[in-house]
């Protein structure tokens, strides 16, 4: 049985409680989440050189579960780190040339990804328009899931446990383990903030 290890990289200025990366890196606890140094003022050496360095430490293959600024800095690591990902969710990808402490970031490659990835995007992410994250899409060969008035996918657009993108990441993984954890009842806080949507 192959088992895969799970990375979660946060966007710009981090995904605090009640994100969906959050609550999703407390129901797995062997998932390792890069820190980056500087949240506020990226850089894309610093941010690509620490999730290259994550990757690279893990122990089986790795499946990333990105977010905004997290895809990008995930579609720019180098070949060597490339090689250990056997698949990545990409979650609300950011525009970099939207905002300029982003501006680092671009160009994003407009490359296949060696590996299977998954893109979602919602019609009204105020980071991204739909048709630059389907340009994304298209561009690295991922699959795209276009989520409707969804905002950028975030504790402030109601975006908490997030059911979809948990089944989403499990169709990624494909481990018995990790669909034996999706079965478990969530944890309390993750259930009444699921109830509250």
């Amino acid at each position: 049985m192959t088992t895969t290890s799970i990375i979660i990289v946060p966007g710009w200025r981090d995904s605090g409680p009640g994100h969906w990366q959050s609550l999703w890196a407390e129901r797995l606890p062997h998932a390792s989440r890069v820190v980056q140094d500087d949240w506020i003022t990226p850089t894309r050496a610093a941010w690509v050189g620490q999730l290259e360095k994550t990757v690279l430490a893990a122990p089986h293959p790795v499946v990333i579960v990105a977010h905004s600024l997290g895809c990008i800095a995930t579609s720019h690591i180098g070949p060597e780190a490339a090689a250990r990902v056997c698949g990545a969710l990409l979650v609300a990808p950011a525009d970099p040339e939207r905002r300029a402490v982003l501006s680092d970031f671009a160009p994003v490659p407009y490359a296949a990804l060696p590996y299977r990835s998954i893109v979602v995007a919602s019609s009204n992410d105020p980071y991204c328009p739909i048709r630059l994250a389907g340009a994304y899409a298209r561009a690295w060969g991922s699959e795209f899931v276009r989520m409707q008035n969804a905002g950028h996918i975030n504790i402030e657009s109601g975006h908490g446990e997030w059911p979809l993108g948990w089944a989403l990441l499990q169709s990624l993984e494909g481990e018995p383990a990790l669909r034996a954890q999706a079965a478990q009842p969530a944890p309390q806080h993750a259930q009444a903030s699921s109830a509250a949507q």
